[in-house]
């Protein structure tokens, strides 16, 4: 997977500009604020067509702009590929195209360009509420699987539909969507179970792979297990109904379910340390990345943003390996200086400033 030219226009606070990426990738440097990681959202986007940043489209697009638009060339599996999106936020319409043909459908065109993030913000899958954990699990599982993909479309549009009846307080009409909801729901909840089931061992290696020692680590899928059975949703849903209209919402299903971290059987989020979180976060990002590698063939991408500042030398040292040990990938690696870089790091080096990029 190589980025080879990226075009962008209106989006946040870069410039309008195409740039062509030498094949290992680039480091980029600059001060906060500049731009360095609205170039590697710009890279995410076509992903998922979703920012790491943001759910709102809208809040995408550069001050005083109509919408934005990003393009990108890329080479998969020797194969030279295109993937574009412009989005207008006059009527919110967001227009896509994949080798050159327009597709109506972001599930025709997602995970054809394939990056890993790596954010700051990312202790927050060890830290944070259950939605940004919930986020993650659909986001790994949405470009390893397809069938997850379509399933989740699926359950989140009977899941829209059930809770607007609900809100107009129609009980019959609500339960219209049972059966949708219930079909799409167990293939999730059946595949985010075998996924967890599947990657325990492997998480626990990463952490002990990044200095973390001592303690057990496990991970734990919380939630109505059962449902991952079509046949179990009708009762459950049953006796869940006088809930729901109360509460004018769907208060059964996958939509409310978490990802517990666990450190010697308690809770990370309430009882690990910073360095714990961080660690444990940067775990979950690992697991992404190898997830989407066994199941792609190929490398993603790795946007790194601002991810080695915060570590001490030997962590550093740890997570290059982890990344780097036994793959190639292409890498776009931002930071605010040259020596928060880590040790032995052969990449280009380019500079951003005001939304502006140069090489060299």
């Amino acid at each position: 997977m190589r980025l080879a030219r990226l075009t962008v226009r209106g989006f946040r606070n870069l410039a309008d500009t195409a740039l062509n990426f030498p094949e290992p990738g680039v480091v980029l440097l600059g001060q906060n604020g500049q731009g360095k990681t609205s170039l590697l959202e710009a890279i995410s986007y076509p992903v998922l067509f979703r920012s790491f940043r943001t759910a709102l489209d809208a809040e995408v697009v550069r001050f005083t702009e109509a919408g934005f638009h990003v393009g990108l060339e890329f080479v998969r599996d020797d194969r030279e590929r295109q993937v574009a999106v412009t989005f207008r936020v006059a009527g919110h319409k967001k227009q896509l195209s994949l080798d050159g043909s327009s597709t109506g459908r972001v599930v025709d065109a997602a995970g054809t360009w394939l990056a890993v993030v790596f954010a700051p913000d990312d202790v927050r899958l060890a830290s944070g509420a259950a939605n940004g954990r919930r986020l993650y699990l659909d986001r790994t599982l949405a470009l390893a699987d397809p069938a997850y993909f379509r399933a989740l479309g699926r359950y989140r549009a009977a899941l829209k539909q059930r809770n607007a009846a609900l809100r107009q307080g129609r009980a019959e009409l609500a339960a219209a969507f049972d059966g949708p909801l219930a079909e799409a729901g167990a293939l999730v909840v059946a595949r985010r179970l075998r996924w967890v089931a599947s990657i325990g061992s492997a998480y626990r290696a990463s952490l002990h792979a990044l200095g973390e020692h001592g303690t057990e680590a496990t991970l734990e899928y919380t939630g109505s297990v059962e449902l991952a059975e079509v046949s179990a949703w009708p009762d459950r849903l049953a006796r869940a109904a006088a809930q729901d209209l109360a509460r004018r919402m769907t208060t059964v299903g996958p939509h409310r379910d978490d990802l517990s971290l666990l450190l010697g059987g308690r809770s990370l989020r309430d009882y690990g340390s910073t360095g714990q979180h961080r660690s444990a976060a940067i775990a979950l990002k690992l697991l992404e990345l190898e997830t989407i590698e066994l199941t792609a063939g190929s490398s993603p991408a790795l946007l790194l943003d601002d991810v080695f500042a915060e570590l001490d030398g030997e962590r550093q040292e740890r997570l290059a390996q982890r990344l780097f040990g036994g793959r190639s990938p292409q890498v776009f690696l931002t930071a605010p200086r040259a020596e928060e870089l880590p040790a032995g790091l052969a990449l280009p080096v380019w500079r951003v400033d005001q939304g502006s990029v140069t090489s060299g």
